[in-house]
Protein backbone atom coordinates (compact mmCIF):
# COMPACT_ATOMS: atom_id res chain seq x y z
CA UNK A 1 0.00 0.00 0.00
CA UNK A 2 0.94 3.49 -0.55
CA UNK A 3 1.42 6.52 1.65
CA UNK A 4 -0.45 9.65 0.14
CA UNK A 5 -0.36 13.50 1.42
CA UNK A 6 -3.56 15.61 0.54
CA UNK A 7 -3.20 19.45 0.21
CA UNK A 8 -6.78 20.41 2.00
CA UNK A 9 -9.87 19.28 3.59
CA UNK A 10 -12.38 20.74 0.95
CA UNK A 11 -14.54 18.17 -0.55
CA UNK A 12 -12.40 17.02 -2.88
CA UNK A 13 -9.51 16.18 -0.43
CA UNK A 14 -12.35 14.40 2.49
CA UNK A 15 -13.62 12.25 -0.79
CA UNK A 16 -10.16 11.14 -2.15
CA UNK A 17 -8.92 10.55 1.42
CA UNK A 18 -12.07 8.29 2.22
CA UNK A 19 -11.70 6.45 -0.55
CA UNK A 20 -8.13 5.87 -0.60
CA UNK A 21 -7.97 5.45 2.98
CA UNK A 22 -10.78 2.62 2.22
CA UNK A 23 -8.41 0.86 0.18
CA UNK A 24 -6.11 0.28 2.87
CA UNK A 25 -3.74 3.21 1.97
CA UNK A 26 -1.86 5.28 4.71
CA UNK A 27 -3.29 8.56 4.23
CA UNK A 28 -2.75 11.77 5.56
CA UNK A 29 -4.63 15.21 5.22
CA UNK A 30 -2.74 18.50 5.74
CA UNK A 31 -5.47 21.28 6.23
CA UNK A 32 -4.11 25.12 7.08
CA UNK A 33 -7.54 25.84 9.23
CA UNK A 34 -8.75 24.65 12.26
CA UNK A 35 -11.80 22.77 10.99
CA UNK A 36 -12.35 20.51 7.51
CA UNK A 37 -14.10 21.63 4.75
CA UNK A 38 -12.73 24.21 3.02
CA UNK A 39 -15.67 25.99 0.96
CA UNK A 40 -18.07 23.56 2.61
CA UNK A 41 -17.27 25.00 6.25
CA UNK A 42 -19.63 26.81 8.60
CA UNK A 43 -19.46 28.93 11.60
CA UNK A 44 -21.16 29.38 15.10
CA UNK A 45 -21.20 33.08 15.85
CA UNK A 46 -23.48 33.66 19.40
CA UNK A 47 -25.79 30.79 18.68
CA UNK A 48 -26.12 31.27 15.16
CA UNK A 49 -25.06 29.36 12.07
CA UNK A 50 -23.06 30.23 8.58
CA UNK A 51 -22.15 28.76 5.30
CA UNK A 52 -18.35 29.66 5.05
CA UNK A 53 -18.89 29.34 1.40
CA UNK A 54 -20.65 27.38 -0.70
CA UNK A 55 -24.55 26.41 0.58
CA UNK A 56 -25.63 24.18 -2.16
CA UNK A 57 -24.74 21.84 -4.68
CA UNK A 58 -26.17 19.84 -7.45
CA UNK A 59 -25.49 16.69 -9.74
CA UNK A 60 -27.32 14.87 -6.76
CA UNK A 61 -27.35 11.24 -7.96
CA UNK A 62 -23.57 11.54 -8.95
CA UNK A 63 -23.14 12.82 -5.27
CA UNK A 64 -24.98 11.09 -3.34
CA UNK A 65 -23.20 7.51 -5.38
CA UNK A 66 -20.06 8.73 -4.05
CA UNK A 67 -21.45 9.35 -0.25
CA UNK A 68 -22.52 5.71 -0.65
CA UNK A 69 -19.44 4.33 -2.08
CA UNK A 70 -17.86 5.88 0.95
CA UNK A 71 -20.55 4.61 3.69
CA UNK A 72 -21.96 7.95 5.04
CA UNK A 73 -24.77 8.11 3.16
CA UNK A 74 -27.42 7.70 5.84
CA UNK A 75 -25.42 10.07 8.21
CA UNK A 76 -26.04 13.50 6.13
CA UNK A 77 -29.14 15.23 6.33
CA UNK A 78 -29.73 16.32 2.64
CA UNK A 79 -32.54 18.18 1.62
CA UNK A 80 -33.99 20.25 -1.58
CA UNK A 81 -33.27 23.42 -1.79
CA UNK A 82 -36.01 25.64 -3.93
CA UNK A 83 -35.97 29.01 -4.63
CA UNK A 84 -37.72 32.76 -4.37
CA UNK A 85 -37.15 34.29 -7.04
CA UNK A 86 -37.62 38.73 -6.94
CA UNK A 87 -37.07 41.33 -9.60
CA UNK A 88 -38.85 44.33 -10.98
CA UNK A 89 -42.69 43.41 -10.87
CA UNK A 90 -41.73 40.28 -10.33
CA UNK A 91 -41.84 37.82 -6.96
CA UNK A 92 -42.40 33.91 -7.39
CA UNK A 93 -41.17 30.81 -5.36
CA UNK A 94 -40.65 28.39 -7.90
CA UNK A 95 -40.02 24.57 -7.98
CA UNK A 96 -39.12 24.21 -11.43
CA UNK A 97 -37.81 25.29 -14.57
CA UNK A 98 -41.69 25.17 -16.35
CA UNK A 99 -43.06 27.43 -13.36
CA UNK A 100 -40.17 30.33 -13.38
CA UNK A 101 -40.93 30.64 -17.59
CA UNK A 102 -44.85 30.99 -16.52
CA UNK A 103 -44.07 33.32 -14.04
CA UNK A 104 -41.66 35.06 -16.04
CA UNK A 105 -44.35 35.21 -18.73
CA UNK A 106 -47.16 36.22 -16.34
CA UNK A 107 -45.10 39.20 -15.01
CA UNK A 108 -44.14 41.21 -18.21
CA UNK A 109 -47.08 40.83 -20.93
CA UNK A 110 -45.13 43.15 -22.97
CA UNK A 111 -42.23 41.25 -23.87
CA UNK A 112 -44.54 37.65 -23.65
CA UNK A 113 -42.96 37.53 -27.32
CA UNK A 114 -39.28 37.66 -27.04
CA UNK A 115 -39.39 35.63 -23.72
CA UNK A 116 -41.31 32.52 -25.45
CA UNK A 117 -38.11 32.93 -28.28
CA UNK A 118 -35.94 32.64 -24.92
CA UNK A 119 -37.24 30.01 -23.55
CA UNK A 120 -37.93 27.82 -26.65
CA UNK A 121 -34.00 28.12 -27.19
CA UNK A 122 -33.17 26.88 -23.86
CA UNK A 123 -35.59 24.05 -23.64
CA UNK A 124 -33.77 22.77 -26.68
CA UNK A 125 -30.42 23.23 -24.79
CA UNK A 126 -32.21 21.53 -21.63
CA UNK A 127 -33.81 18.54 -23.65
CA UNK A 128 -30.10 17.61 -25.27
CA UNK A 129 -28.99 17.56 -21.72
CA UNK A 130 -30.86 15.55 -20.93
CA UNK A 131 -30.89 12.97 -23.57
CA UNK A 132 -26.83 12.82 -22.16
CA UNK A 133 -27.44 10.89 -19.04
CA UNK A 134 -25.58 7.20 -19.65
CA UNK A 135 -27.64 4.31 -20.77
CA UNK A 136 -29.25 2.58 -17.87
CA UNK A 137 -29.65 -0.33 -20.51
CA UNK A 138 -28.16 -1.98 -23.36
CA UNK A 139 -30.79 -0.72 -25.64
CA UNK A 140 -30.29 2.91 -24.96
CA UNK A 141 -26.72 1.95 -24.82
CA UNK A 142 -27.11 1.23 -28.66
CA UNK A 143 -28.48 4.27 -28.92
CA UNK A 144 -26.03 7.05 -26.89
CA UNK A 145 -23.28 7.50 -29.10
CA UNK A 146 -25.71 8.79 -31.91
CA UNK A 147 -27.34 10.58 -29.16
CA UNK A 148 -24.24 11.90 -27.96
CA UNK A 149 -22.99 13.41 -31.26
CA UNK A 150 -26.34 14.94 -32.38
CA UNK A 151 -26.29 16.69 -28.76
CA UNK A 152 -22.79 17.89 -28.77
CA UNK A 153 -23.16 19.33 -32.34
CA UNK A 154 -26.16 21.12 -31.34
CA UNK A 155 -24.99 22.38 -28.12
CA UNK A 156 -21.60 23.73 -29.94
CA UNK A 157 -22.91 26.69 -31.27
CA UNK A 158 -23.20 27.88 -28.05
CA UNK A 159 -20.01 26.95 -26.68
CA UNK A 160 -17.63 30.60 -27.19
CA UNK A 161 -21.38 33.06 -26.58
CA UNK A 162 -21.48 34.35 -23.51
CA UNK A 163 -24.67 34.09 -21.66
CA UNK A 164 -24.94 37.99 -22.06
CA UNK A 165 -24.65 37.37 -25.83
CA UNK A 166 -27.10 34.49 -25.75
CA UNK A 167 -29.92 36.66 -24.40
CA UNK A 168 -29.41 39.72 -26.15
CA UNK A 169 -30.69 37.62 -29.61
CA UNK A 170 -33.79 37.63 -27.64
CA UNK A 171 -34.15 40.41 -25.27
CA UNK A 172 -33.20 44.41 -25.33
CA UNK A 173 -29.97 45.33 -23.19
CA UNK A 174 -32.27 47.70 -21.45
CA UNK A 175 -35.12 45.80 -20.45
CA UNK A 176 -35.63 44.50 -16.73
CA UNK A 177 -36.10 40.65 -18.36
CA UNK A 178 -32.35 40.52 -19.89
CA UNK A 179 -30.97 42.19 -16.50
CA UNK A 180 -32.84 38.96 -14.57
CA UNK A 181 -31.99 36.30 -17.09
CA UNK A 182 -28.38 37.08 -18.05
CA UNK A 183 -27.96 36.93 -14.20
CA UNK A 184 -28.58 33.47 -14.15
CA UNK A 185 -25.01 31.87 -12.97
CA UNK A 186 -21.67 33.60 -13.36
CA UNK A 187 -21.26 37.06 -15.41
CA UNK A 188 -20.46 36.22 -18.83
CA UNK A 189 -20.44 32.65 -18.64
CA UNK A 190 -20.58 30.45 -21.44
CA UNK A 191 -23.99 29.87 -23.10
CA UNK A 192 -23.25 26.07 -23.06
CA UNK A 193 -23.86 26.27 -19.38
CA UNK A 194 -27.17 28.17 -19.60
CA UNK A 195 -29.32 24.68 -19.62
CA UNK A 196 -27.04 23.00 -16.58
CA UNK A 197 -27.49 25.79 -14.30
CA UNK A 198 -31.31 25.49 -15.48
CA UNK A 199 -31.28 21.86 -14.80
CA UNK A 200 -29.28 22.65 -11.51
CA UNK A 201 -30.78 25.22 -10.21
CA UNK A 202 -34.25 24.64 -10.41
CA UNK A 203 -34.52 20.98 -10.72
CA UNK A 204 -31.80 19.54 -8.89
CA UNK A 205 -30.61 21.85 -5.86
CA UNK A 206 -29.86 20.36 -2.95
CA UNK A 207 -27.97 21.29 0.49
CA UNK A 208 -27.66 20.23 4.34
CA UNK A 209 -30.27 20.52 6.89
CA UNK A 210 -27.86 20.36 9.82
CA UNK A 211 -25.48 22.71 7.53
CA UNK A 212 -22.70 22.13 5.11
CA UNK A 213 -19.88 21.34 7.59
CA UNK A 214 -22.07 18.77 8.96
CA UNK A 215 -21.26 17.02 5.89
CA UNK A 216 -17.79 17.65 6.14
CA UNK A 217 -17.52 16.97 9.87
CA UNK A 218 -18.71 13.11 9.14
CA UNK A 219 -16.48 12.47 5.95
CA UNK A 220 -13.55 13.76 8.59
CA UNK A 221 -14.80 11.57 11.04
CA UNK A 222 -15.33 8.33 8.91
CA UNK A 223 -11.61 9.01 7.27
CA UNK A 224 -9.89 8.68 10.73
CA UNK A 225 -11.92 5.45 11.31
CA UNK A 226 -10.55 4.09 8.54
CA UNK A 227 -6.93 5.22 9.81
CA UNK A 228 -6.53 8.25 7.69
CA UNK A 229 -4.40 11.36 9.77
CA UNK A 230 -6.39 14.28 9.54
CA UNK A 231 -3.69 17.76 10.59
CA UNK A 232 -5.73 20.92 10.76
CA UNK A 233 -3.99 23.93 11.32
CA UNK A 234 -1.48 22.74 9.39
CA UNK A 235 -0.49 24.84 6.51
CA UNK A 236 1.84 22.95 3.78
CA UNK A 237 4.80 24.98 2.24
CA UNK A 238 6.21 23.41 -0.22
CA UNK A 239 5.60 19.98 -2.42
CA UNK A 240 8.51 18.10 -2.46
CA UNK A 241 10.06 16.58 -5.56
CA UNK A 242 12.83 14.46 -7.18
CA UNK A 243 13.87 13.74 -10.23
CA UNK A 244 10.10 15.70 -11.88
CA UNK A 245 8.20 13.07 -9.61
CA UNK A 246 6.47 14.18 -5.96
CA UNK A 247 7.94 12.36 -2.98
CA UNK A 248 6.37 14.64 -0.03
CA UNK A 249 5.22 17.65 1.45
CA UNK A 250 6.67 20.03 3.80
CA UNK A 251 4.79 21.41 6.61
CA UNK A 252 5.68 23.51 9.99
CA UNK A 253 9.04 22.97 9.57
CA UNK A 254 9.03 19.17 8.96
CA UNK A 255 8.76 17.03 5.63
CA UNK A 256 6.49 14.30 5.09
CA UNK A 257 7.55 11.74 2.67
CA UNK A 258 4.98 10.64 0.23
CA UNK A 259 4.42 8.07 -2.57
CA UNK A 260 2.15 10.36 -4.29
CA UNK A 261 1.00 14.23 -3.22
CA UNK A 262 -3.12 14.82 -4.37
CA UNK A 263 -3.76 18.92 -4.18
CA UNK A 264 -7.05 19.35 -2.93
CA UNK A 265 -6.29 22.95 -3.11
CA UNK A 266 -6.12 26.28 -5.53
CA UNK A 267 -4.35 25.16 -9.04
CA UNK A 268 -2.44 28.40 -9.45
CA UNK A 269 -1.01 28.22 -6.24
CA UNK A 270 -0.36 24.59 -6.53
CA UNK A 271 2.71 25.36 -8.91
CA UNK A 272 3.77 28.92 -8.79
CA UNK A 273 3.68 28.90 -5.01
CA UNK A 274 3.83 25.83 -3.48
CA UNK A 275 6.27 23.52 -5.95
CA UNK A 276 9.71 23.36 -5.06
CA UNK A 277 11.17 23.24 -8.43
CA UNK A 278 9.31 25.33 -11.24
CA UNK A 279 12.30 24.40 -13.41
CA UNK A 280 10.46 21.24 -14.50
CA UNK A 281 7.26 22.93 -15.73
CA UNK A 282 7.77 24.52 -19.48
CA UNK A 283 7.67 28.11 -19.40
CA UNK A 284 4.39 28.52 -21.70
CA UNK A 285 2.47 26.60 -19.11
CA UNK A 286 3.76 28.84 -16.66
CA UNK A 287 3.04 31.97 -18.62
CA UNK A 288 -0.47 30.36 -19.25
CA UNK A 289 -0.95 29.77 -15.27
CA UNK A 290 0.41 33.35 -14.25
CA UNK A 291 -2.32 34.93 -16.44
CA UNK A 292 -5.70 32.18 -15.98
CA UNK A 293 -8.46 33.93 -15.07
CA UNK A 294 -10.15 32.36 -12.14
CA UNK A 295 -14.09 32.76 -11.01
CA UNK A 296 -15.28 35.65 -9.20
CA UNK A 297 -15.54 36.16 -5.25
CA UNK A 298 -18.23 36.90 -3.11
CA UNK A 299 -19.11 39.74 -0.87
CA UNK A 300 -20.98 37.93 2.06
CA UNK A 301 -23.08 39.29 5.36
CA UNK A 302 -23.60 37.51 8.24
CA UNK A 303 -26.82 38.43 10.28
CA UNK A 304 -28.00 37.46 13.59
CA UNK A 305 -31.42 38.60 13.49
CA UNK A 306 -33.84 38.69 16.71
CA UNK A 307 -37.10 37.38 14.56
CA UNK A 308 -38.54 34.24 15.32
CA UNK A 309 -38.84 31.25 12.64
CA UNK A 310 -42.44 32.23 11.73
CA UNK A 311 -41.65 35.97 11.48
CA UNK A 312 -38.18 34.79 9.03
CA UNK A 313 -40.81 32.39 6.93
CA UNK A 314 -43.55 35.28 6.32
CA UNK A 315 -40.80 37.29 4.83
CA UNK A 316 -38.85 34.90 3.02
CA UNK A 317 -40.99 32.35 2.24
CA UNK A 318 -37.77 30.29 1.64
CA UNK A 319 -34.26 29.48 2.97
CA UNK A 320 -33.05 30.85 -0.57
CA UNK A 321 -34.30 34.20 -2.61
CA UNK A 322 -32.46 35.86 -5.51
CA UNK A 323 -32.85 38.87 -5.12
CA UNK A 324 -32.73 40.66 -9.09
CA UNK A 325 -32.40 45.04 -8.88
CA UNK A 326 -33.15 44.94 -12.54
CA UNK A 327 -29.85 47.47 -12.89
CA UNK A 328 -27.01 47.33 -15.86
CA UNK A 329 -23.51 46.61 -13.70
CA UNK A 330 -20.34 46.37 -15.46
CA UNK A 331 -17.93 43.08 -13.56
CA UNK A 332 -14.85 44.72 -15.39
CA UNK A 333 -15.16 48.06 -14.05
CA UNK A 334 -13.19 47.73 -10.65
CA UNK A 335 -13.21 51.20 -10.14
CA UNK A 336 -17.68 51.66 -9.92
CA UNK A 337 -17.89 52.76 -6.46
CA UNK A 338 -21.31 52.06 -5.92
CA UNK A 339 -21.42 48.76 -7.83
CA UNK A 340 -22.78 46.74 -4.91
CA UNK A 341 -25.60 49.59 -4.22
CA UNK A 342 -26.78 48.52 -8.33
CA UNK A 343 -25.81 44.81 -8.57
CA UNK A 344 -27.99 41.93 -7.61
CA UNK A 345 -28.12 39.83 -4.64
CA UNK A 346 -28.91 36.26 -3.05
CA UNK A 347 -30.39 35.79 0.77
CA UNK A 348 -29.73 33.18 2.53
CA UNK A 349 -31.51 31.24 5.74
CA UNK A 350 -29.86 28.46 6.94
CA UNK A 351 -32.28 28.40 10.00
CA UNK A 352 -34.90 28.37 7.93
CA UNK A 353 -34.01 25.07 6.95
CA UNK A 354 -33.30 24.36 10.52
CA UNK A 355 -34.59 26.39 13.27
CA UNK A 356 -31.88 24.72 15.84
CA UNK A 357 -29.56 26.85 13.43
CA UNK A 358 -30.29 29.71 15.14
CA UNK A 359 -31.31 30.71 18.96
CA UNK A 360 -34.76 29.97 19.94
CA UNK A 361 -36.79 32.90 18.76
CA UNK A 362 -34.51 34.37 16.41
CA UNK A 363 -33.03 33.56 12.79
CA UNK A 364 -29.80 34.09 10.66
CA UNK A 365 -29.30 35.67 7.71
CA UNK A 366 -26.65 35.53 5.10
CA UNK A 367 -26.18 38.60 1.89
CA UNK A 368 -24.01 37.67 -0.72
CA UNK A 369 -23.08 39.17 -3.74
CA UNK A 370 -20.62 38.69 -6.82
CA UNK A 371 -17.57 40.81 -6.01
CA UNK A 372 -15.84 42.08 -9.27
CA UNK A 373 -11.99 40.88 -9.21
CA UNK A 374 -9.40 43.14 -6.81
CA UNK A 375 -12.94 45.81 -6.50
CA UNK A 376 -11.55 49.35 -5.39
CA UNK A 377 -7.38 48.75 -5.61
CA UNK A 378 -8.23 45.42 -4.44
CA UNK A 379 -10.07 46.71 -1.50
CA UNK A 380 -7.57 49.20 -0.63
CA UNK A 381 -4.13 47.59 -1.21
CA UNK A 382 -3.53 47.25 1.96
CA UNK A 383 -4.09 50.10 3.70
CA UNK A 384 -6.27 48.56 6.91
CA UNK A 385 -8.69 52.01 6.98
CA UNK A 386 -9.82 52.12 3.79
CA UNK A 387 -10.35 48.29 3.84
CA UNK A 388 -12.55 48.47 7.03
CA UNK A 389 -14.68 51.57 5.20
CA UNK A 390 -14.91 50.14 2.05
CA UNK A 391 -16.59 46.73 3.58
CA UNK A 392 -18.62 49.00 6.04
CA UNK A 393 -20.31 50.64 2.99
CA UNK A 394 -20.75 47.47 1.26
CA UNK A 395 -21.96 46.07 4.35
CA UNK A 396 -24.55 48.29 4.91
CA UNK A 397 -25.41 48.78 1.31
CA UNK A 398 -26.33 45.32 0.86
CA UNK A 399 -28.08 45.17 4.66
CA UNK A 400 -30.55 48.11 2.96
CA UNK A 401 -31.17 45.60 0.05
CA UNK A 402 -32.62 42.96 2.69
CA UNK A 403 -34.81 45.54 3.85
CA UNK A 404 -36.84 45.39 0.68
CA UNK A 405 -38.27 42.30 1.77
CA UNK A 406 -37.51 42.42 5.88
CA UNK A 407 -38.63 45.40 6.91
CA UNK A 408 -36.79 47.61 9.14
CA UNK A 409 -34.00 44.91 9.26
CA UNK A 410 -31.58 46.66 10.82
CA UNK A 411 -33.71 47.48 14.05
CA UNK A 412 -33.68 43.43 14.18
CA UNK A 413 -29.63 42.71 14.10
CA UNK A 414 -28.39 41.31 17.35
CA UNK A 415 -24.77 39.75 15.41
CA UNK A 416 -23.37 41.54 12.22
CA UNK A 417 -20.15 40.31 10.25
CA UNK A 418 -19.09 40.33 6.81
CA UNK A 419 -16.38 38.75 4.42
CA UNK A 420 -14.70 40.00 1.57
CA UNK A 421 -13.24 38.41 -1.10
CA UNK A 422 -9.60 39.02 0.61
CA UNK A 423 -11.38 37.03 3.67
CA UNK A 424 -12.32 34.08 1.37
CA UNK A 425 -8.79 33.85 0.00
CA UNK A 426 -7.25 34.26 3.39
CA UNK A 427 -9.17 31.04 4.70
CA UNK A 428 -9.77 28.62 1.47
CA UNK A 429 -6.25 30.50 -0.23
CA UNK A 430 -8.11 30.35 -3.58
CA UNK A 431 -6.52 33.08 -6.12
CA UNK A 432 -8.30 36.11 -5.14
CA UNK A 433 -10.32 34.05 -3.41
CA UNK A 434 -12.30 32.56 -6.18
CA UNK A 435 -15.65 30.62 -5.50
CA UNK A 436 -15.68 27.76 -8.29
CA UNK A 437 -11.93 27.33 -9.46
CA UNK A 438 -11.59 28.86 -13.63
CA UNK A 439 -13.66 31.74 -14.66
CA UNK A 440 -16.66 30.78 -16.69
CA UNK A 441 -16.41 32.93 -19.43
CA UNK A 442 -16.00 31.17 -22.34
CA UNK A 443 -13.07 33.85 -23.91
CA UNK A 444 -10.77 33.12 -20.77
CA UNK A 445 -10.74 29.78 -20.26
CA UNK A 446 -8.01 27.42 -18.85
CA UNK A 447 -9.23 24.40 -19.89
CA UNK A 448 -10.25 24.48 -23.92
CA UNK A 449 -13.44 21.49 -22.70
CA UNK A 450 -15.57 22.48 -20.25
CA UNK A 451 -16.83 19.31 -18.89
CA UNK A 452 -14.02 16.89 -18.54
CA UNK A 453 -11.93 16.23 -15.42
CA UNK A 454 -7.92 16.19 -15.54
CA UNK A 455 -6.31 15.41 -12.46
CA UNK A 456 -2.81 14.22 -14.27
CA UNK A 457 -0.04 17.29 -13.67
CA UNK A 458 2.97 17.70 -15.68
CA UNK A 459 4.77 16.89 -12.56
CA UNK A 460 4.69 12.60 -12.22
CA UNK A 461 2.72 11.42 -8.57
CA UNK A 462 1.39 14.81 -8.44
CA UNK A 463 -2.96 14.98 -8.83
CA UNK A 464 -5.22 17.58 -8.65
CA UNK A 465 -7.99 16.51 -6.18
CA UNK A 466 -10.05 19.65 -5.53
CA UNK A 467 -12.74 21.61 -8.32
CA UNK A 468 -9.82 23.20 -10.33
CA UNK A 469 -9.56 19.69 -12.03
CA UNK A 470 -12.94 20.93 -13.96
CA UNK A 471 -13.74 24.26 -15.43
CA UNK A 472 -16.33 25.21 -13.58
CA UNK A 473 -15.54 23.68 -10.40
CA UNK A 474 -18.42 22.94 -7.66
CA UNK A 475 -19.08 20.31 -4.75
CA UNK A 476 -19.69 18.18 -7.66
CA UNK A 477 -16.19 19.13 -9.47
CA UNK A 478 -14.13 18.39 -6.15
CA UNK A 479 -15.94 15.09 -6.07
CA UNK A 480 -15.20 13.76 -9.52
CA UNK A 481 -11.73 14.83 -9.38
CA UNK A 482 -11.23 13.03 -5.95
CA UNK A 483 -12.93 9.77 -7.52
CA UNK A 484 -10.31 10.11 -10.53
CA UNK A 485 -7.36 10.33 -8.44
CA UNK A 486 -8.75 7.20 -6.31
CA UNK A 487 -9.16 4.80 -9.25
CA UNK A 488 -5.22 5.77 -10.65
CA UNK A 489 -4.02 4.80 -7.35
CA UNK A 490 -4.16 1.60 -6.62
Amino acid sequence: MSSIAIIGSGMGGLVAGNLLAKKGHKVTIFESHSTPGGYTTGFWRKGFYFESGTFSFESSQHVFSVMKDIGVFDKIEFTRQYGRWIAPQFDCVVHSWNELKTAILDAYPSEKMYFTRYFAEVDTMCNVMRSLTPPKNVFSAIAYPFKLMRGMTILKKYDKMTASEFTAQYLEKDSIGYQVLKDMGYPDMSALIIAGAVLSFLEDYWTVKTGMQSWADVLADNFKKLGGELMLNSYVDKIITKNGVAVGVSCGGKTYDADYVLSASDYKKTFLKLLDDTSMLPKAFIEKLENAAVSESFFTVYLGLNLPYEKMKEYLKVPHVSYHTGQSVDFNNTREENFFEKTSCMFYSPSLHNPELAPKGKSSLMITAMSPHKWMNNWGVGNKQMYKKLKENVKNALIEKASAIIPNVKKHIVYDDAATPLTYERYTHNTDGASSAWSWNPHKRFYKNIISTRVNTLVKNLYISSCWSNQIGGVPGAISAAYKCAKKIQ
